[in-house]
């Protein structure tokens, strides 16, 4: 063969592989399209039921930090008069008007917060699709390792939206609402910032609490290490108690602490699975250099 049909054959073997690749790239896209179709699908079902069932959704969820008798507020008053904690604790009237300013506003509250409950619920669906598309790519051991990856990001997203809604955001619009400049100022506040204020403080947390995953990925991917999380904990902790007093700044440390705390102990936990990660990988290198020397 001579040396032009040589490189002619080279640069059809090359321009097969660029194309099989390519065709590997974009079959894998359209799996993922898939994916994410069936995903929005559910959250558009949930999102269905939460607007015909909104009656109950707006009086009952929504509207319930503005309530005084919401569960956080009459479990304050059980702590404030078992513990003589004073009267500023217990929380009995959550003094400002919700108005709506635009023609269409109530129609789209309906429709804002309808979405924001199918994806709440919606939620976990579209992580068990997102482990789906994953899982044919990842080796056994890498399947076993991860196999819990829906279950605890699951449960980590509630119990962060569980704790923003009846911890964040009622303590959060508690302060607000009680913050004077003048007598001659009344707070009126529009439905829109009342929805965006319950459903930033609630779906951040939801988010926040999935920090033990994303040190998880993270610690697999090489990028984070326990060391490296250790050396940083005083950092860590003055940023935690910043978002603390963002969130929730009121002038009582009681409360700083109770937002704190739950953070404080993810980032632990979070250093704990990192540590983890990070030895799984020390016996595998062990063992590959055993059978190496074998």
């Amino acid at each position: 063969m001579s040396e032009t049909e040589s490189s002619l054959v080279k640069a059809v073997k090359e321009k097969g592989k660029n194309l099989e690749a390519e065709m590997s790239f974009f079959d894998h896209l359209d799996v993922l399209r898939k994916h994410l179709i069936r995903a929005s699908l559910a959250i558009l079902v949930f999102t269905g039921i939460a607007f015909t069932y909104y009656d109950f959704i707006f009086d009952k969820i929504i509207m319930g930090p503005k309530d005084p008798q919401f569960w956080t507020y009459r479990t304050m008053c059980m702590l404030a008069e078992k513990f003589n904690l004073g009267a500023d604790f217990c929380i009995q009237k959550i003094p400002f008007e919700i108005i709506n300013t635009e023609m269409a506003g109530q129609f789209t509250l309906q429709l804002n917060s309808s979405l924001m409950i199918g994806i709440v619920l919606g939620f976990p669906y579209l992580l068990f699709e997102i482990w789906l598309f994953v899982k044919p790519a990842l080796h056994i051991n890498e399947r076993k390792s991860a196999s819990g990856f829906t279950f605890y990001a699951t449960l980590l997203f509630l119990v962060g939206i569980l704790f923003g809604y009846y911890v964040i955001a009622p303590l959060s619009i508690s302060f607000l609402a009680d913050y004077n400049v003048s007598d001659v100022i009344n707070n009126m506040i529009t439905i829109d910032s009342y929805l965006s204020t319950v459903a930033t403080l609630t779906l951040g947390s939801g988010i926040i609490f999935e920090l033990p995953i994303i040190i998880y990925i993270l610690s697999k991917l090489g990028v984070m290490t326990p060391k490296f999380m250790r050396s940083s904990r005083r950092y860590a902790t003055v940023i935690i108690l910043i978002i603390a007093a963002i969130v929730t700044p009121t002038p009582d440390l009681l409360t700083m602490l109770t937002v704190s705390f739950p953070l404080f102990l993810l980032y632990e936990v979070s250093i704990y699975i990192s540590a983890m990660v990070e030895k799984r990988k020390l016996r595998a290198e062990l063992e590959f250099e055993k059978g190496l020397q074998r």
